[in-house]
């Protein structure tokens, strides 16, 4: 349902899955909390890093579509200057 917010007073992102690409070439896919001055923070976090895997961040992200978020991190931030836009999992 577009523009409903899931816990009212926060975003509309709040507690959606989403991908989140950094300057270092990393994509994050967790739950989205907030962003703030310090940037954004997401719970239940899997991170694709191309240097420790051959897997492609396309396969990845089919991966994690298909199969669920598989968690590495409980709790994220990411620096506002290192990320790049945000995409709703489901809209990759």
């Amino acid at each position: 349902m577009s523009g409903h917010v899931f816990h009212p007073g926060h975003e509309e992102l709040h507690g959606v899955t989403v991908v989140v690409q950094d300057a270092e070439g990393r994509t994050y896919v967790g739950r989205y909390h907030e962003r703030t001055a310090r940037g954004i923070l997401m719970h239940d976090v899997a991170v694709h890093d191309p240097a420790a895997t051959p897997m492609s961040a396309a396969d990845w992200l089919a991966r994690q579509r298909k199969f669920g978020v598989q968690i590495s991190q409980r709790h994220v931030m990411l620096p506002g200057d290192l990320a790049g836009g945000i995409r709703r999992l489901i809209d990759v």
